[in-house]
């Protein structure tokens, strides 16, 4: 702080008497878990990561953009965004303080660019700080934790003496002391991590360390990207694509390719809502454009189930990491107590897991690109789980009507015969109508061996009337007169075609 205290006019090693920070405790430490976040993200190591390892991966090529000045302007905005928060907590601290010094900080920390022209700030001095700060803020974790077994151990301590003052019993025996003892206990080891954390100190004596953090995270931005960290603006906005993240859709779609990545490892054992779930969350402008892909796909050559896997692997293989990164990116410090959860040790995170950017998210990802790779994933999972369907249950589709000299006699009306084996022979015998009832009451509405609820057909009344699925889709979408019948002999059973209302003569 010398060198802030010459032109900045802060007192250096000199802390007033404040306020202690009390309650503010797990909210400064929620701060310093932010910071000490984006101090690692600045390092050496992470920033040549980054430029080596993630503006290269195929996740950042394939759905961000291809042009690395692009994707640096990109990274650097996304750091001077994340240091602008830290900024603003800073500042809100500082205007608490009893201390006048630290009030407007805003007014100091707009004025940064130009201290460091005459002067640079070593790491060295600005990695101690930060180390200072989040051992306070580990113990401060350790506090909120323990504080809150101490609510646990009220309770139960108050509702045992409630238990006993109804019964008209005095407040003694085993139980109540048992319990006594361990909130004694408690309560000393929250005074005791009371005293070690952030909860027993001076706000002034924390904020010298925040100005000097921050006036470091500055200069690095700066160092690692050059210019002021900021976007480029377009003078057309039309021509900047929309992305997941701007239209609040990241986490959405993450969800989406976790569901099919979840479909494809096991295709052949899906729970019976799981197709029409996948179905109904899908974007807008892919159901749009799948009717008529699928129709399209329904001439082609079928391939094996093992080579339209490897098809929708070479997709998954860098869409999935990026979709679980997303999910990830979300459970982050969504308010004051989650930042304790997260067990952050400053120094041993690394640049692949404790220090995930946006562009490792699907956050920055072209809304229109990202359709498009859901689409042709889609259009591949349909063609794989015919496959499997009809692998599980013939070419030939299950008839759910007979054809009859007099008529179509529906699966009910067959006569019925039980077959009893004796040794090589086997007799058939005849049910009467009171033993089919039965075995219909028995048997529901599973007709159709092998199909599960969510794929059933309700039998038309009327001789040569269509069978449309019974889904969710169902009365959504149009019923459409099909250009030309499928051979009823070798039906394409798509299940997307079936959920939409395609392809369904049976």
């Amino acid at each position: 702080m010398s060198s802030l205290n010459a032109s900045g006019g802060f007192i250096s090693g000199v802390t007033s008497k404040g306020n202690k920070i009390s309650i503010l405790a797990f909210e400064v430490a929620n701060t310093i878990a932010k910071g000490a976040n984006l101090f690692q993200s600045l390092s050496e190591e992470n920033i040549q990561f980054l430029k080596t390892e993630v503006l290269h991966s195929s996740g950042v090529q394939e759905l961000v953009s291809t042009d690395m000045k692009e994707l640096l302007r990109i990274a650097a905005a996304d750091r001077r965004e994340e240091f602008d928060v830290f900024l603003r907590e800073v500042i809100r601290f500082g205007n608490l303080c009893k201390d006048p010094q630290w009030h407007n900080l805003d007014r100091y920390f707009s004025n940064l660019k130009s201290e460091f022209l005459n002067h640079r700030q070593p790491r060295g001095e600005a990695e101690t700080r930060m180390k200072e700060l989040t051992t306070l803020a580990q113990h401060t974790s350790e506090l909120y934790h323990e504080y809150n077994a101490l609510d646990r151990f009220e309770l139960d301590y108050r509702r045992k003496l409630e238990e006993l003052d109804s019964l008209n019993l005095p407040r003694k025996g085993e139980g109540v002391t048992f319990l006594h003892s361990d909130l004694k206990q408690q309560r000393k080891l929250v005074r005791s991590l009371k005293k070690k954390s952030l909860w027993s100190r001076n706000l002034e004596e924390v904020m010298e360390k925040f100005v000097e953090i921050a006036a470091y995270m500055h200069q690095a931005i700066l160092e690692a990207f050059g210019s002021d960290g900021r976007t480029l603006i377009s003078d057309d906005p039309a021509k900047i694509p929309e992305s997941l993240g701007s239209a609040g859709l990241a986490l959405h779609y993450a969800n989406i390719i976790n569901q099919i990545d979840n479909i494809v490892s096991r295709p052949s054992s899906l729970p019976p809502n799981m197709r029409d779930t996948l179905y109904n969350g899908l974007p807008a402008t892919v159901k749009m454009n799948l009717r008529s892909r699928l129709q399209t796909v329904n001439g082609k050559e079928e391939l094996p189930a093992f080579q339209i896997k490897a098809e929708m692997e070479k997709t998954l293989q860098w869409l999935v990491p990026v979709a679980t990164n997303t999910t990830k990116a979300h459970q982050g410090f969504g308010w004051v107590g989650e930042w304790a959860n997260t067990g952050h040790e400053f120094g041993k995170g690394t640049a692949t897991n404790n220090n995930l950017t946006r562009l490792q998210t699907l956050y920055h990802a072209d809304k229109q690109k990202t359709d498009k790779y859901i689409l042709e994933l889609v259009i591949w999972l349909n063609r794989l789980i015919s496959i499997l369907r009809h692998k599980d249950h013939g070419s030939q589709p299950l008839p759910t009507r007979f054809p009859t000299q007099k008529g179509t006699v529906s699966h009910s009306q067959m006569p019925r015969t039980l077959s009893l084996n004796y040794g090589t022979k086997t007799h058939r015998i005849q049910l009467s109508q009171e033993e089919q009832n039965l075995l219909d009451k028995t048997n529901g509405r599973r007709l159709i061996p092998g199909i599960s609820k969510s794929q059933e057909f309700s039998v038309a009344k009327k001789k040569g009337s269509k069978v449309w699925a019974l889904c969710k889709s169902t009365g959504s979408s149009p019923n459409r007169e099909m250009s030309g019948r499928q051979n009823l002999d070798h039906p394409k059973a798509n299940i997307l075609d079936v959920m939409d209302g395609l392809d369904s003569w049976y």
